[in-house]
């Protein structure tokens, strides 16, 4: 016979013992919430009370996965602090690295809502902390909230806009181009700075590009000795910005 029974908060042996799961001071309730998404300012009170069943919350270290793909996808995810990576698995072990993600943005994959199944993988570039939401409370939400509704699908569209525009870049360009986007896209969208240390191992930063680790490599050693950027270590410094630019351009 199993020494453990379970139930919706914790474990308990038979000695009365049990696994506490511990939440962090912002992830107390989604009424409260100090790190509410703009999408759930929408909500009224008994909705966000909805959201907040069945909710929990997950740390991760650097380098965990936080979803496979192809699992099973049950829960809307949303990043209260750290930085993930969403990537697509391909054959041969080779990945494209789609996006990455940072506070307070969601994980709403296509397939939440069409088998349950997860269309790519999501895992931790640094120490962070995701908050899951149940995917069946979230639809309930969006089925009676109409400006709810509106702006996720504002949310999605959104993604799609962006996914379109990686296909672009990655297909059209050749791969400077490709490299300076990625500068350009962690500079602008990610760090906010034009000095930043980076996250991301050379094999993620080739993964963004769709080139070979080597490749990407190369090419960021030339941007260097063009000065377009100084390197030291981690530490990255976009120093042309123009110029950078202008390759992303001109592919």
């Amino acid at each position: 016979m199993s020494n453990f029974v379970f139930s919706k908060t914790a474990i308990k042996t038979r000695k009365g013992k049990m696994i506490e799961f511990r939440k962090s001071p912002n992830c107390l309730n989604c009424n409260d919430c100090n790190k509410k998404s703009p999408l759930f300012s929408l909500l009224n009170k008994e909705e966000l009370e909805l959201i907040n069943e069945d909710r929990f919350e997950v740390s991760y270290k650097a380098g965990e996965m936080m979803f496979k793909q192809g699992s099973a996808s049950t829960h809307i995810l949303m990043i209260t602090s750290g930085m993930s990576k969403i990537y697509l698995e391909g054959p041969g072990g080779k990945n494209l690295l789609l996006k990455i993600v940072k506070p307070i943005q969601m994980f709403a994959g296509p397939g939440a809502f069409l088998d349950s199944r997860n269309y790519y993988s999501a895992a931790a570039l640094e120490d962070s902390t995701v908050c899951f939401i149940s995917t069946k409370n979230f639809r309930k939400c969006i089925r009676t909230n109409p400006d709810f509704a509106e702006k996720f699908i504002e949310y999605v569209n959104l993604n799609a806009i962006f996914t379109f525009g990686r296909i672009i870049d990655l297909t059209q360009k050749q791969m400077p181009g490709r490299v300076a986007d990625a500068l350009i896209y962690l500079s602008e969208e990610i760090y906010g700075a034009n000095r930043f240390n980076l996250t991301l191992s050379r094999q993620e930063l080739a993964d963004m590009t769709s080139l070979s680790k080597e490749s990407f490599i190369r090419i960021l050693k030339g941007f260097k000795e063009e000065g377009i950027i100084s390197m030291n270590g981690n530490f990255v410094e976009i120093t042309k910005m123009k110029s950078l630019k202008k390759i992303s351009l001109v592919g």
